[in-house]
């Protein structure tokens, strides 16, 4: 039997459920997927088999419209992932419907896509009811001609596997891109950061909305099997520095507990991990950090 590989491209707007939807598909948490909008930088890649075909998802940043240097490299980037896939799902959310920012994706959608096919994948269908869901199906597609549709809940699982299969059977033939266990071709050191940078997303909410970023410093292989790994938080302010390490100490030690126990689970071993917290008023300045994210700093904007 010949196998079939290819990329596919996830876009919609920030919190649509992309992250859910891909950590779903490739069955192992890849993607950092909190309740907070734009948490999603890089273009991370999440590998999914089904059959003979390898699915390598391509999870972009929420489409939104840019304000600073950061966001205009986050966007540079979604609609990148769509230009280089051979197949987008744009996610659109049920319960939200036609907003501005979906209105918006739909005029670019055409000329990213090109002749690609692009599918449509209406999210968190357990939020309405069924005539709410088939307005919205034949609004959007009266929109754009999607190649096919789909009604879906990323949390749960409905529907998810029929789209996984579909989009298997519209892949190219193509040997694998990847080795059958590699779930994705972020660097781990990338991916415990985004660990780390998750849980600091939570425990803050409000208060450090977009203004931090973490990155691995180092990690070493110890002998015992275990990973010690050296972590810098980076944020623009001093007062953020406080607020990150809280009274006496305690928001980082929770932040360190969750992400260490965290990132144990997914490395199947012991973890010991050090944070530290760094002020760098210009981070969102910086070419470096752009390159920490997978991002591409010329894309920012001068």
């Amino acid at each position: 039997m010949s196998t079939r590989a290819g990329f596919v491209a996830l876009i919609g707007e920030p919190n649509a459920g992309k992250s859910t939807l891909l950590n779903r598909m490739v069955g192992a948490k890849v993607s950092i997927v909190t309740h907070k909008v734009q948490t999603t930088r890089a273009r991370i890649r999440g590998v999914a088999m089904e059959g003979e075909a390898q699915i390598v998802f391509v999870d972009t940043p929420g489409l939104f419209r840019p304000r600073r240097r950061l966001d205009r490299a986050m966007v540079a980037a979604a609609w990148g992932g769509a230009a280089d896939a051979d197949i987008i799902v744009m996610l659109v959310e049920a319960h939200r419907g036609v907003t501005e920012g979906v209105e918006t994706i739909l005029e670019n959608l055409a000329e990213v896509a090109g002749d690609r096919p692009v599918a449509l994948a209406i999210n968190k269908i357990d939020r309405v009811k069924s005539e709410v869901l088939l307005g919205l199906t034949k609004d959007l597609n009266d929109r754009f001609a999607f190649i096919k549709t789909f009604l879906i809940s990323a949390e749960k699982g409905h529907g998810v596997g029929d789209l996984r299969q579909w989009l298997a059977g519209e892949l190219p033939e193509s040997p694998w891109l990847y080795p059958e266990d590699q779930i994705a071709d972020l660097p781990m050191r990338m991916i415990a950061a985004e660990m780390t940078r998750e849980k600091l997303t939570l425990r803050l909410h409000q208060e450090l909305p977009y203004q931090l970023t973490v990155e691995t410093e180092s990690w070493q292989e110890r002998k015992d099997g275990s990973a010690r790994i050296d972590q810098v938080i980076y944020v623009a302010r001093d007062g953020h520095k406080g607020i990150v390490l809280g009274k006496k100490g305690e928001t980082i030690k929770a932040v360190s507990q969750q992400a260490r126990e965290e990132l144990e689970t997914f490395l199947d071993r012991k973890v010991h991990l050090f944070l530290q917290v760094k002020v760098r008023e210009k981070w969102m300045d910086e070419a470096e950090r752009y390159s920490e994210m997978g991002l591409d700093f010329k894309d920012s904007g001068a």
